[in-house]
């Protein structure tokens, strides 16, 4: 088992702030439900204090996290160091699922850029924090972000709703997602 520490450190926020990609699990209650881990990049995501976490979500071909956390809450987010030192942190929560007109919208989507796409914040109120070796993560070399989810989301343009509806209400095993 990996160290616990008490909360995010600011040597842990620098180490989050470093990595270009990050990982985000959910899972619904049903034993027959499917667990989600979904890769994260771009500049989507902030440490808002040593127990709290926000990331963007952009418009994608599911929504399977909202409808998780819409269910039972659980969120669970891995960085992993694909360069220097081996390290793996993981940050366990209960997460929150804040829309375009709900009351804290404006005072988090300040903290990210402006991206195409923008669908909601997931905010996660952090209740272990776990660091382990990464020994086995494999070195790799980073090469740049994609663009192809802003690209794809600004050529939807006005349709983007619509999508939304027909693609993200509803996760892969039937639970209601907010769009």
């Amino acid at each position: 088992m990996g160290k616990v520490v008490e909360c995010i450190t600011p040597e842990l926020q620098a180490f989050v702030e470093a990595q270009p990609v990050f990982f985000v699990a959910s899972a619904p209650l049903s034993q027959q439900g499917h667990v989600n881990l979904s890769p994260k990049g771009l500049d989507c995501l902030r440490v808002l204090s040593p127990s709290r976490v926000a990331y963007l979500d952009l418009t994608g071909s599911g929504n399977e996290t909202a409808a998780h956390l819409r269910e039972n809450g659980r969120i669970t987010f891995m960085f992993c160091a694909f360069t220097g030192a081996p390290r793996i942190l993981r940050l366990y929560g209960t997460g929150e699922v804040v829309l375009p007109g709900m009351p804290q919208w404006v005072e988090l989507i300040a903290h990210f850029p402006v991206y195409p796409g923008r669908r909601q914040v997931i905010t996660a109120e952090i209740s272990r924090v776990q660091t382990s070796c990464g020994f086995a993560v494999p070195l790799m070399e980073y090469t740049g972000q994609r663009d192809t989810l802003p690209r794809w989301a600004e050529a939807k343009g006005d349709d983007l709703p619509r999508y939304r509806q027909q693609k993200n209400a509803t996760s892969i095993d039937g639970l209601p997602a907010p769009v």
